[in-house]
């Protein structure tokens, strides 16, 4: 395939080269001012975060605008109805009667009977977690050299 590119070009090399037509040349230069860039009065000389977000946010939003614009309208949509639906009464434990003192003596005496019979919390010295003491590090070296 190497060879044929090769002999391919070497024919087009050989080939003299012609211009283009008088007519199609006025026609390509008309064409190429028309598609050239507009030079801007003031150029610009850095853009703000307002501009290079609003740059963004149009790009992601132009291509359907009346998709984007359904979307918030239903968003807007649930706020309202999750806010209007809201309970507004005070929660149960702001409802609650106070105790009377009856009842508040009767459950303190629950809680002293629960310690009565669950006993003391301390632990057995058996069961007790023996607390490390590290010894110092010169000890440790005279047992490894005798």
């Amino acid at each position: 395939m190497n060879d044929e590119t090769e002999q391919f070009e070497q024919r087009l090399k050989r080939r003299p080269l012609r211009s283009a037509p008088s007519e199609w040349r006025e026609v390509i230069l008309a064409a190429a001012r028309e598609a050239k860039p507009v030079k801007r009065s003031q150029p610009m000389v850095g853009h703000t975060f307002l501009s290079i977000l609003s740059e963004r946010l149009v790009s992601v939003f132009w291509p359907h605008p009346a998709a984007w614009g359904g979307l918030a309208g239903i968003w807007v949509l649930i706020f309202v109805v999750h806010f209007s639906i809201r309970d507004n009464e005070p929660a149960l434990a702001e409802k609650a009667i106070p105790q009377s003192p009856e009842v508040v003596a009767q459950l303190k005496q629950q809680q002293r009977l629960l310690a009565e019979l669950l006993g003391p919390s301390d632990l057995p010295d058996a069961n007790r977690p023996k607390i490390f003491v590290p010894k110092p590090r010169s000890e440790s070296m005279e047992i490894l050299s005798a």
